[in-house]
């Protein structure tokens, strides 16, 4: 059986039409929906970028280890598991990330990469520019020095199919009509997609838009504290209105040329031996709650995903084609791995999604805990959603790798006091333990609400739901250990472990 894997980057799930999002927007996604299986309860697990694929590609949960980074040299990678079945493995993508030090490893797994170069900050054209349209310059406001960058490699753009999911998926459907037929393949499709920039040709441009305006930036700004606050000091609401209609209409093109992958599997008459699992690692805020991005804390509106699957030899009595289950990234590794036909592999924190979409099984787990590196951490089951708040200021933060990190000046001293050791439940591989410190905000309090409050009007019930607290605290700490999770980590998360 083929497999065709596609990630869409940053798209929000309440924005899909097999979600309840606005017609219109994305009927190709909807369109798969028709003919697959859709989760219901499907949740991010390490945010954002690299840790979100490092689950992918391994099926090891990764944020409550170690930050932003690198494969490990005693991953199990999906790309080279596919490859002893006798898979031909190919990337197409557009994500830059992968090109970075501290990204190491996931594109050398496969056998074939087409990399589409240029994304958001992507150091790849350096020529001198002499003059700045207005939209760039209205990125530089908020953002310095990021939209220049930007533009160096996109001021070429002249048509929609010059625009990177165009090409991703352009490419990825000219390497399926060459190679369907020729045996089984693994094909990863990674569209940046929703990502910001969001920057778009017309119609996408002005067609959610009240009023299209130069002066208003498409990439605000989120990472750094002082570029947000001047950021929200000086923006208006038809700024921030203008802002969502550009990701909306990002949407709808990524949507759009994903459609031209479903047209090629169409005219193949591929469906009968091709697995086609889509998805993305996270959404992206759009300052309904006065924030960008997909920081702590992480509300479903960034964290709760999409998650569409068409298996051949799925059920046919699955109700309404859909599954409630609470699910996770890192079960999606072992689910792959699982459909190619590969025996008696374990993924080591994923499990298999096939009985669920087979209609054998339906519970999956009681709760999936999700978060940043060295910020809050979230536990959802079906009735609670605990963002569990943290303090760095007071306890102590490792990371574990079999790699030390570069680092700056300040960060010498703590580097003194690494130790190396077997910390890593089932990992037979010694790996430094470094004292680590983390940037943004240095503690966060907790939320608790119900999972059934409405989307951007949840309600914190940490004071009004004792009971339910309490509840969702234990829970969480007895996932956390049955993952093995770094005791200084229940430390910092304000939690204590079992006995």
């Amino acid at each position: 059986m083929n497999v065709i894997f596609v990630l869409l980057d940053s798209v929000n799930r309440h924005l899909l039409e097999p979600y309840g999002g606005p017609e219109g927007i994305t009927p190709n996604i909807q369109r798969l929906a028709e003919r697959g299986v859709r989760f219901d309860n499907h949740f991010a697990g390490s945010l954002p970028c690299m840790p979100a694929r490092r689950e992918l590609f391994t099926g090891r949960q990764d944020f409550l280890w170690r930050p932003w980074g690198h494969l490990e040299p005693f991953d199990t990678l999906l790309p080279h598991v596919a490859a002893t079945q006798g898979y031909k493995t190919m990337m197409v993508t557009d994500h830059y990330h992968y090109w970075e030090e501290n990204a190491h490893g996931y594109i050398q797994s496969f056998q074939g990469l087409e990399m589409i170069r240029g994304y958001e900050g992507d150091n790849w054209n350096i020529d001198p520019v002499e003059k700045l349209p207005l939209w760039v310059r209205a990125i530089e406001k908020y953002r310095p020095g990021r939209g220049v960058r930007y533009y160096r490699n996109v001021r070429h753009f002249q048509r929609e199919e010059d625009y990177f999911s165009a090409r991703v998926f352009d490419r990825a459907c000219q390497w399926v009509k060459t190679n369907y037929g020729h045996g089984p393949f693994y094909l990863q499709i990674e569209s940046f997609g929703a990502h910001e920039p969001f920057h778009v040709p017309e119609p996408y441009r002005s067609m959610r838009a009240k009023n299209v305006d130069e002066h208003y930036t498409i990439w605000p700004p989120y990472q750094d504290s002082e570029e947000t606050r001047n950021f929200f000091d000086h923006t208006t609401l038809e700024e921030m209105e203008f802002i969502r209609a550009q990701y909306v209409g990002k949407l709808c093109m990524l949507d759009h040329w994903f459609g031209r992958l479903l047209d090629t599997l169409d005219a193949l008459n591929a469906w009968p031996n091709t697995m086609l699992v889509v998805t993305t690692d996270h959404g992206h805020e759009l300052g309904e709650r006065h924030c960008y991005g997909k920081s702590h804390p992480h509300y479903a509106s960034h964290a709760q995903i999409p998650l569409i699957i068409w298996y051949p030899k799925a059920s046919k009595n699955i109700s309404s084609r859909s599954v409630k289950a609470l699910t996770s990234t890192v079960d999606l590794n072992p689910t792959i791995i699982e459909a190619m036909g590969v025996p008696d592999y374990t993924a080591p924190d994923g499990r298999s999604l096939l009985g669920l979409v087979q209609g054998v099984t339906a519970k999956h787990r009681d709760a999936v805990l999700y978060g940043t590196y060295g910020h809050g951490l979230g536990c959802t089951t079906s009735e609670y959603t605990l963002l569990q708040g943290f303090d760095n200021l007071n306890h102590p933060l490792y990371l574990y790798s079999t790699r030390l990190p570069r680092v700056d000046a300040d960060q010498h001293q703590q580097l003194s006091e690494i130790s190396s050791g077997y910390y890593i439940p089932g990992v037979d591989w010694p790996v430094w333990r470094v004292p680590w410190t983390v940037g943004g905000e240095q503690s966060g309090s907790s939320v608790l609400y119900r999972r059934d409050d409405p989307l951007f009007q949840e309600r914190n019930l940490v004071e009004v739901d004792r009971r339910g607290y309490h509840q969702m605290r234990h829970i969480t700490e007895q996932v956390m250990e049955e993952e093995g999770s770094p005791p200084e980590q229940f430390e910092r998360l304000g939690l204590t472990p079992r006995d």
